[in-house]
Order: structure tokens, then C-alpha cells, then sequence
């Protein structure tokens, strides 16, 4: 299971609620995305890292700065969508999904994520993704922190926005985990997603992962430390910078 062939797909999209092209702002002299791009190759951890692109400005960009980068529809729902039309015609095995507003690459998180598929000889895991434990209870309320419940083998058991578990008397017994965006796919698992329609849970709380638990995919979570600098705002911005530099 060593000789897998692994890909990173950056997903960059143009539009962004909170802060607009955010991915072709400067960071350290080169464009966000471009820097996230070249942090993920330099992890030296994949076969092929790519950029998914559905606007022309940041496919132009690219190019000129020789990155890999492909063009996908705009019409897409999700990140597993955007991702799957473009490794559809690709020979890999695991595909990794890597934020392209995260610059500040991890590689022990992308080297874990990996490993997951590498140990899985029966090929019973389909996605792999990260979480990190939280104890703030206003953190924990927080809708837009999504939360992750795992078994005790750390597969997911249900993702929500809502503070899961509930803590019936007063007390939780177990961690309170957040999910981290980031996932590494089979390819399998992704075309699959793809042919899928999306069910009630998914509808409800707007979450995508969901659609996998529903379908009776296994989705093994990692526990992380390390949470990562993403670029959400403005003001993320300027700290990035503070930091890169």
C-alpha cells in the first residue's frame, strides 16, 4: 500500500463571502494562493499538487506564475465537487484536499492524514480528516465551529453545528472535538459523492461531510494540535503577514 499515488488539490475559488479575492492578495511578495501552492509542494509529500480554479483572474495569475492549475465550473455546491471533476481523468489513489487560503501548510497534519490510508491494507476507510479538542463553552456553542463526534476508534459518528453531545446533567464525559476542514479522499469516494443525492441530514445543516456518513462511508478522523492560519478576513490577513514575516 506504500506505491499509492497521492495528489494535493488546491480549490480556489474567486468569491468569498467575508473577504473577496482574498487568495490573490499579497502575502510575502506572491499571491495567497500561490504561496499556499508552493508551501504544499515543498512538504514534498505528493505525485502531483494542482490548483481548481473557476475564475479566469486567478487561472491568469497562475499561469504566469507556472503553477499547475486547471479550470472547473462555477457552478459547483461543494469542495468535494470542485475536486472531483478535476481528478475525474487523473491516475491517483488519494486525493488531498488543501485550503488554498492556508499558507501556512502543516505538513506533519498532511503527513497523518496520509499515513491513514497507507495503514489501511483493507481499504475499509474512505476519507480521512483532521479535529482538534476544545474546551471553550463558547466556542463550543458557536455555530459556525463545527463540531465532530467520534467513536472510540475515532471514526465520525455525526458532525454538527450544534454543541454535540449534549450535556444532559451538567457534565459532558467525553472531549468536545472541532473539525478541521481539510480531508484526504480515495478517489473512489469521490467520484462516488458525485452520483449521490443529497439527503436530509446534509440539507439540514448545510454540512457535506454528512452526505459520506449517510451514504455508510467511513470517515477516519485525526486529532491534531496544530490548527493552522487560514485567511478568512482582513484581518486574518494582516496577521498572516505579521507571521510570514
Amino acid at each position: 500500500m506504500n506505491n499509492l499515488k497521492i495528489i494535493a488539490v488546491i480549490p480556489a475559488r474567486y468569491a468569498s463571502t467575508r473577504f473577496p479575492a482574498k487568495l490573490v492578495q499579497d502575502l510575502g511578495g506572491k499571491p495567497v494562493v500561490i504561496q499556499t501552492y508552493l508551501a504544499t509542494v515543498a512538504t514534498q509529500l505528493f505525485d502531483e499538487v494542482l490548483v481548481a480554479t473557476d475564475h479566469q483572474i486567478i487561472f491568469d495569475l497562475l499561469k504566469q506564475h507556472d503553477v499547475n492549475v486547471v479550470m472547473s465550473s462555477d457552478t459547483h455546491e461543494s469542495g468535494s465537487d470542485r475536486i472531483a471533476e478535476v481528478i475525474e481523468n487523473i491516475n491517483c489513489d488519494i486525493v488531498v484536499n488543501v485550503q488554498g487560503d492556508e499558507p501556512f501548510v502543516n505538513k506533519e497534519n498532511l503527513q497523518s492524514l496520509i499515513d491513514i490510508f497507507k495503514k489501511d491494507i483493507e481499504q475499509k476507510i474512505d476519507l480521512a480528516s483532521l479535529m482538534f479538542e476544545i474546551d471553550d463553552v463558547e466556542t463550543i456553542n458557536n455555530p459556525n465551529n463545527v463540531k465532530v463526534v467520534v467513536d472510540q476508534n475515532l471514526k465520525a459518528l455525526y458532525f454538527s453545528r450544534a454543541a454535540i453531545p449534549f450535556p444532559r446533567d451538567g457534565k459532558s464525559y467525553v472531549p468536545y472535538y472541532q473539525h478541521i476542514g481539510v480531508y484526504a479522499y480515495r478517489k473512489n469516494a469521490l467520484l462516488d459523492f458525485t452520483q449521490w443525492q443529497m439527503k436530509g441530514l446534509e440539507a439540514t445543516e448545510k454540512l457535506e461531510q454528512l452526505r459520506y456518513l449517510e451514504y455508510g462511508r467511513t470517515i477516519q478522523m485525526v486529532l491534531t494540535k496544530h490548527i493552522g492560519v487560514g485567511i478568512d478576513t482582513k484581518e486574518d490577513l494582516e496577521k498572516a503577514r505579521l507571521l510570514w514575516k
